[in-house]
């Protein structure tokens, strides 16, 4: 009764708290309390709304009908198997590949992921949690008392008489369990590497990978940019040449006939690394490693390629020049590398832009993207229909670099050099990039430029020009018009002639060359740089100078060393640090350094060697020896 002071005063009492009234009819009041102390008829109530029907059944479940029931009496949970059954039928009916579960403060969140993109399709009690992941965890064999420790598990249901895979995680919360299931569909599978969208010149590339008889190919990418589906593509390719096919997987994912498929098992002691070494005695032709995880796996995989074999498996790096380095890292030997190492697949994916709705697109293309871009290129950008679930997308297609090892490639990679000299030596020999390959898919119409830059960076390494930008020309001095490899500046073509872009009005600090050797310092210590810079002087080299990293940087922007001698404990950015931006970059990767360190012991040479120095000197040392090392550093080519 709101009028009744009495009770509200007692209510205020009793709580400790300042009591609200509000008006409801007894119909709200009576759904509320359904709805917090009987869940199941709030699933009943959104059931009902459900106009698609699926028939849903587990595959060689072998659990008995008496553990099905989570509660007493077990026909209150009829309808969270039913709202189970319809969350996974739904879920691969919109071409989902993962579907989310997650428990939050006041509700139960239910996403899936479409084309890569999570999406939100479902709020529930958050009653409804703990039964509704007891319920999944049964279908896929886990513990359900168990819910403070991670789970893995896998189940096959038929939906609709279509069977599906699914592989099912669990995660501790801090709102309760997390649950991931993964929809392995035999139906979406592709397995034509045309339609996956690699064509052209990576196409023709990838054929000639395939064609061999024997080395180390990989696959790579981070999570999530189809891996999987392009290897088993590519083993449908492999298999019809007739040979012995086996695979070493974690987990087996999908099923193909005809090949012999290994389930790594840990507890029982099957590795990757273990069952690699049972399978080479099984006289197999083609090796698919599921993942390269540590170095003996690796070593056995490279080995495997080395003796005859045809080895394929995935890497997670960024891109193909760095695989290199991550086996490197592994702990695999760089000319086992080089001899061994075939070819790269790196790759992302991007949604395919809907043909149903997609319309030219009408807002002028960004200045920064002109340099891959032309004017007069028409773009497309994604409107949302019902066949595309009003996103604008529908389906996903890859976008490839592969990096073909050449002699040239071969021996950088046995010389250890870093992943930017090595991708960029891949380019040189014919490699297209990631983001032109993006763009590629750009100006056929197969994707829109939001798209490609949600998934991809745009490179910073090649600046584009745009109208508007303020900058001054200056004709290069040779008339060839051609620029130099060791240049990396913008440069423009206006009849026939060469121009460079200079970034400000300010005079450039040197001045024309005069033949000397420019040489910068960079070192913490001032009494230590003025006493080299005067020894350096009195040979006739040209001399600048450096007091930490950051200053480093700008002045070999400013000044355009032939050798930089570098200390390597520096204030805010260590020599190593510097050392990793100089070879990341086009314009300074030829730069030739020289580290002085006082630390002079074997393992920090090899480091210094690894980061990408050309010469090392460990204080205390001779400056003649020193002045001899730049002059043969600088007279290299």
């Amino acid at each position: 009764d709101p009028n009744d002071l009495d009770c509200e005063r007692a209510i205020a009492f009793a709580t400790g708290r300042r009591v609200r009234m509000l008006l409801a009819s007894p119909i709200v009041l009576a759904n509320r309390i359904d709805e917090l102390y009987r869940p199941e008829n709030v699933v009943e109530r959104l059931l009902e709304n459900v106009s698609a029907k699926y028939e849903v059944e587990s595959i060689n479940e072998e659990i008995e009908a008496s553990t099905m029931d989570i509660s007493a009496g077990g026909e209150g949970e009829r309808p969270i198997m039913r709202l189970v059954d319809y969350i996974l039928a739904e879920g691969i009916a919109q071409r989902t590949s993962d579907i989310h579960i997650e428990s939050e403060e006041t509700e139960v969140a239910v996403r899936y992921r479409i084309d890569g993109v999570i999406r939100q399709v479902m709020t529930l009690p958050r009653t409804v949690g703990i039964p509704l992941v007891s319920r999944i965890k049964i279908m896929s064999g886990l513990d359900i008392a168990d819910r403070l420790r991670p789970q893995d598990g896998r189940a096959r249901v038929a939906v609709n008489g279509i069977p599906v895979d699914l592989r099912v995680s669990t995660l501790p919360a801090s709102h309760g369990e997390k649950v991931v299931v993964r929809i392995l569909d035999q139906r979406a599978m592709v397995l034509s590497l045309e339609k996956m969208g690699i064509d052209g010149d990576a196409l023709t590339r990838l054929h000639a990978l395939l064609d061999l008889r024997e080395g180390f190919v990989l696959v790579t990418g981070p999570t999530g940019s189809g891996k999987t589906t392009t290897l088993y593509s590519v083993l449908r390719r492999v298999q019809e040449r007739a040979v012995n096919i086996i695979t070493v997987e974690d987990p087996v994912e999908y099923r193909i006939p005809g090949i012999v498929q290994v389930q790594v098992n840990e507890k029982a002691g099957l590795t990757f690394a273990s069952a690699l070494r049972s399978i080479l005695r099984q006289d197999p032709d083609v090796l698919l490693v599921g993942e390269i995880r540590d170095r003996e796996t690796a070593g056995i995989a490279v080995q495997a390629a080395l003796t005859g074999h045809l080895v394929l498996s995935t890497l997670h790096t960024i891109d193909a020049a760095s695989s290199i380095t991550r086996l490197a890292d592994i702990g695999v030997d760089t000319y086992k590398i080089a001899a061994a190492l075939k070819g790269v697949i790196a790759q992302r994916l991007v949604r395919r832009l809907c043909t149903h709705c997609r319309r030219p697109a009408t807002d002028p293309i960004p200045g920064r993207l002109r340099t891959w871009i032309p004017d007069v290129t028409q773009l497309w950008e994604p409107v949302g229909c019902p066949e595309c679930s009003q996103t604008g997308y529908r389906g996903r297609l890859a976008i490839a670099e592969i990096l073909t090892v050449t002699h040239e490639l071969e021996r950088l990679i046995a010389a250890n050099q870093p992943s930017v000299r090595i991708g960029a030596a891949a380019r040189a020999s014919g490699m297209r990039s990631l983001w032109d390959s993006a763009i590629g898919h750009v100006i056929g119409g197969l994707t829109s430029l939001d798209e490609v830059i949600r998934v991809l960076d745009v490179p910073r390494d090649e600046p584009p020009v745009t109208e508007t930008a303020p900058a001054r020309v200056a004709v290069r001095s040779n008339g060839s018009g051609s620029e130099s490899a060791a240049d990396s500046r913008a440069m423009v073509q206006v009849g026939g002639a060469a121009f460079e872009l200079i970034d400000s009005e300010e005079p450039a600090e040197v001045a024309a060359s005069d033949g000397r050797i420019t040489v910068l310092l960079v070192d913490d210590e001032a009494a230590l740089r003025k006493a080299l810079r005067s020894v350096l002087e009195d040979e006739g080299f040209r001399v600048f100078e450096a007091q930490d990293g950051a200053e480093a940087i700008e002045q070999v922007d400013r000044c355009v060393p032939d050798v930089v001698v570098l200390d390597l404990l520096l204030p805010q950015v260590d020599g190593y640090e510097v050392l990793r931006l100089l070879r990341a970059r086009e314009s300074t990767m030829e730069t030739r350094v020289i580290v002085l360190t006082a630390h002079g012991d074997e393992e920090s040479e090899v480091r210094v060697f690894q980061a990408g120095a050309d010469d090392f000197l460990a204080k205390p040392f001779r400056p003649r020896a020193l002045s001899a090392r730049i002059r043969a550093l600088a007279g290299r080519d």
